[in-house]
């Protein structure tokens, strides 16, 4: 089938990109451009988990400090939206390595911000830079691997997804603890530096293509970025400023809806759009996408709930919760080439790979509605090791069900849209854990604070435990009551945060379960490459790419 004439037909067609016989070199920069991206996620977790101490240090308050993540996270997620169309101009291997520079050096000056107007302003920067290098790791790992091995090269990038945010509180320990809280900023350097040496080394040299900016979507591109800013920043600021109660909310939640509809309206009609959403015809692309916005916030949930109680709780510092993150994190170098090898082999249906996956992760978050103020660290590793098997599990088919119906020139217009979603996921998760948390815990004290007035005068009998046992602290009886009232809120605190996480451990079983029903209907098998037939794209997602952009096989 002769395909569509192209609005653009009066340029000259474009070379495909050259793709290297594959060996040790290829292996070599496909790992750099792998370190590069988990050294974006340290940097982006490391200062999030640190905060606190950051904060401290520099001086920073609370109000102030939220603005530290929430402008990072979103000119992250807007880069990552938009990234294939830049790295396709200005080749993969010199895009990538720019930016890892940049990265790196926005970092040496960060700790000796005189205010808070230059930190954002540089923070911005950097998760600018920090977000245009995931996508680009998709297709390194899916254009420049062989089809034999391809999956694992999906693998590699799940790595980002399982891997990376599970070291991010270790790293800040080891970091803060024994190093010093400037190389919670300064940690990427050294990590940056030999990512650029291999990238250097092994990516291949493609031709930079400047003619493309005669054709660039500039429209798209200035309604789409203001748009996913204004939409990060609602998810990141709403829970803190009461949501709609807020102007600022409100205005950033309408003008910022009605660009991004606007924005998809146009890439939908647009001849060379950022995303091609006519992919979302197809059923695999729609269940995959959406089921990878759904695991990843319940991995950001289930990562959360630890070590919001350990510290909170039980009083943990990061050092101290370390354990529990490095207990998912170290096996994953296991565990996703092993389920990768699994999803390469023929015989074997990721969907089946995929549900078991969402099981493991449904049976963790069950035994996590048996939390008490009574559990330490070691209550946690069962759950944990349940996440082990699961986390892969699920990331792996997912990305599976979303790439391997594509055509060769498909990845750009695919890499953007997932890594979009990606980030978005991460935001949504952070939005939901802060209001479930927050609203969870205010009706649990209520509710005790009730329970405790309703039975005052039946439990009087039995006299009260604290007064007695703090008795004997003071000579003044005003002070031993002030205390007696002071412990009590405490008991009440703990309890009612630990039935605030129960809550959200429920909220995420139930959720498991409804993709393990979703899994069992809507997908179709794919196959890994080169071993079985994949589905047919939908004629509208099948639309060639305009001939002036240069065709990037997988």
């Amino acid at each position: 089938m002769q395909p569509a004439a192209s609005p653009l037909a009066g340029a000259p067609p474009a070379q495909p990109s050259y793709i290297p016989p594959f060996g040790m070199r290829t292996v070599v920069g496909c790992l750099g451009m792998l370190l590069a991206v988990h050294v974006a996620g340290f940097n982006e977790h490391v200062t999030e988990i640190g905060l606190a101490d950051i904060r401290g240090a520099m001086h920073i308050g609370h109000d102030e400090g939220t603005w530290f993540t929430s402008i990072y996270e979103a000119f992250n997620i807007a880069a990552m939206a938009f990234t294939p169309w830049f790295y396709m101009t200005f080749s993969i291997y010199r895009f990538s390595i720019f930016m890892t520079a940049v990265l790196a050096m926005l970092s040496i000056p960060l700790p000796f911000m005189p205010d808070m107007v230059s930190l954002c302003f540089l923070r911005a920067a950097q998760g600018l830079s920090a977000g245009c290098l995931p996508p680009v790791l998709m297709t390194v790992m899916l254009k420049y691997l062989p089809p034999p091995i391809k999956v694992f090269g999906i693998g590699g990038y799940a790595m980002s997804a399982t891997f990376g945010p599970n070291l991010g509180g270790p790293l800040e320990a080891i970091w803060f603890e024994h190093v010093g809280w400037r190389w919670l900023y300064w940690e990427v350097i050294p990590f940056s530096i030999i990512a650029i040496a291999m990238m250097a080394y092994g990516l291949p040299r493609d031709p930079v293509h400047f003619e493309r900016f005669r054709n660039f979507n500039w429209r798209g591109f200035f309604i789409g970025v203001p748009s996913i800013l204004c939409v990060v920043t609602v998810l990141y600021q709403g829970d803190r400023l009461d949501w709609f109660r807020s102007p600022i909310i409100s205005h950033l939640t309408f003008w910022g809806g009605a660009l991004f509809v606007g924005f998809l309206f146009h890439e939908w009609h647009h001849h060379s759009p950022f995303f091609r959403l006519q992919y979302w015809k197809n059923r695999n692309i729609t269940m995959s996408l959406l089921t990878l916005v759904g695991v990843l916030i319940i991995c950001g949930l289930m990562m959360e709930v630890p070590m919001t109680y350990l510290e909170a709780v039980r009083g943990y510092r990061p050092i101290q919760a370390a354990p529990v993150a490095l207990t998912v994190a170290l096996p994953q170098l296991i565990m996703l080439p092993l389920t990768a090898a699994l999803c390469n082999s023929a015989r074997v249906d990721c969907r089946y790979v995929l549900a078991f996956g969402m099981s493991c992760l449904a049976l963790a978050a069950f035994l996590g509605t048996w939390l008490t103020p009574d559990w330490v660290r070691d209550n946690f590793y069962l759950l944990q090791a349940l996440q082990i098997l699961g986390q892969p599990m699920v990331v792996i088919p997912v990305l599976m069900l979303a790439t391997m119906s594509l055509g060769p020139a498909d990845g750009p217009f695919i890499s953007g849209m997932v890594n979009m979603l990606k980030g978005m996921a991460n935001a949504f998760a952070a939005a939901i854990f802060e209001i479930l948390l927050r609203r969870r815990e205010q009706y649990h004290s209520t509710m005790l604070l009730d329970r405790a007035g309703n039975n005052a005068t039946a439990l009087s009998g039995m006299g009260d435990p604290i007064h007695r046992a703090i008795s004997n602290s003071s000579p003044d009886g005003d002070h031993v009551a002030r205390n007696t009232l002071q412990i009590f809120h405490t008991y009440l605190h703990e309890q009612s945060i630990t039935l605030a996480l129960v809550d959200i451990y429920f909220v995420v079983m139930c959720l498991c379960i409804a993709y393990v029903a979703l899994t069992a209907v809507l997908p179709k098998r794919v196959y890994p490459p080169g071993k079985g037939s994949a589905p047919a794209m939908p004629a509208a997602a099948r639309e060639p790419a305009p001939s002036s952009l240069p065709a990037t096989a997988h």
